[in-house]
């Protein structure tokens, strides 16, 4: 599988600037390809690089790569909606091949720039140093808060597939951020803290509403991000290892849609709107298949109030956010761990299903669907 590692340019002013102009010229480049685009309804790049190439080269004054790079980069962006013409920011991001960058080592890149080559150093952990010699195909050179990094894309290999010999359910939620069915729980307290202290300050500063409040709640947004990313990061890498340890696929909830489809209290809005359930799940997908774990995605509905022992299935059954009680047979429990029973049971049937309908097709030879389909997600718990 692939994935993206992030590289910081440690850049002079000399270099910072010489970057930034050709950051610049790059992209009044794509905006004046994009005109043309438009105007000629074609996304087709070598139609397109017969049209602008000689012209873009002598008003932008690009290297022969950078201008190929530019026509690329939209006719990529115009084949998603060729009813909307594409723009670019001045800032937006270049996309440099192994023609007009290249790697020394784990020091420096050799950049090209419109002033010419430029050996910039480069800094990393040792996360990415030991990747780096995986590198495939093109690299994104941004720019975030006035300092440039490499979005670098490298071949992550993947282990073999574990023989996986139960199933570790994980319910994703709000108070606690995930809880298993083994009972394991990452609360959310220290992630509520950090949000109502941003919030309150950032009231404050859309408040006074001046240039240097504004700068500081940009900064406020990308800390919290960084904050929510690494929180992220830290969950996903303990449930990868317990599934790894316990030789254990892992089933989620597939939570797409749960913004819209639930409702929560005024007081839980925030929370449900400010955590990223999505890349909690994204982690915790592609920490597993390196680590070579099955990932199950089942459907949510019911995983909150249908009883592990009996099957009963009532709203009733789930009287408070934290307590699950049958009002058949009397099982109760924290409910967020009976849900993540719950998804485990559920990921157990899935898996069964599709084992006989792939028996099926290998007896028969016959084509078929999977007999399962997972619904569509309605709501969460």
């Amino acid at each position: 599988m692939k994935q993206t590692l992030v590289v910081k340019l440690d850049t002079n002013k000399e270099q910072h600037s010489a970057i930034l102009e050709t950051m610049h010229r790059f992209n009044e480049a794509c905006n004046y390809i994009a005109d043309i685009a438009f105007e000629l309804k074609t996304a087709n790049k070598r139609e397109l690089q017969k049209v602008v190439y000689y012209d873009v080269r002598d008003k932008f004054k690009l290297s022969a790569q950078l201008t190929i790079r530019a026509i690329a980069k939209v006719c990529e962006s115009y084949k998603r909606d060729k009813t909307i013409k594409p723009t670019f920011k001045p800032t937006g991001a270049i996309v440099y091949d192994q023609r007009i960058l290249s790697f020394r080592k784990l020091e420096a890149i050799s950049i090209l720039t419109n002033s010419g080559r430029l050996a910039v150093p480069i800094r990393m952990g040792e996360y990415q140093k030991v990747r780096l010699d995986r590198i495939r195909g093109q690299a994104d050179l941004i720019l975030r808060n006035g300092i440039f990094y490499l979005m670098v894309v490298v071949e992550a290999p993947e282990a073999s597939k574990v023989d996986a010999v139960g199933t570790l359910g994980v319910d994703l939620g709000i108070v606690y951020l995930a809880t298993d069915n083994d009972g394991e729980t990452f609360s959310g307290k220290q992630v509520d803290k950090v949000r109502e202290k941003n919030a309150a300050l950032r009231t404050d500063l859309q408040e006074a509403n001046t240039p240097s409040a504004m700068r500081h709640l940009k900064r406020l947004s990308d800390r919290e991000a960084r904050f929510h990313r690494d929180i992220n990061h830290i969950i996903s890498r303990k449930i990868v290892a317990k599934a790894k340890d316990t030789r254990q696929a892992i089933a989620l909830e597939d939570l797409k849609g749960i913004r819209k489809s639930v409702t929560v209290r005024r007081t839980q809005r925030s929370r449900l709107h400010s955590w990223a359930f999505c890349q909690l799940r994204s982690f915790i997908e592609y920490k597993a298949t390196i680590a070579g774990i099955p990932v199950v995605l089942v459907n949510p509905r019911g995983t909150s109030h249908i009883c592990p022992e009996c099957g009963h299935n009532e709203r009733a059954n789930r009287p408070n956010r934290d307590t699950f009680r049958c009002v058949q047979c009397g099982f109760s429990g924290n409910a967020d761990h009976i849900a993540a029973i719950n998804i485990a049971a559920r990921a157990v049937e899935v898996n069964q299903r599709i084992v006989a309908c792939n028996e099926v097709k290998a007896i028969t030879g016959i084509e078929m669907e999977h007999s399962y389909k997972p619904p569509v997600s309605t709501g969460g718990n």
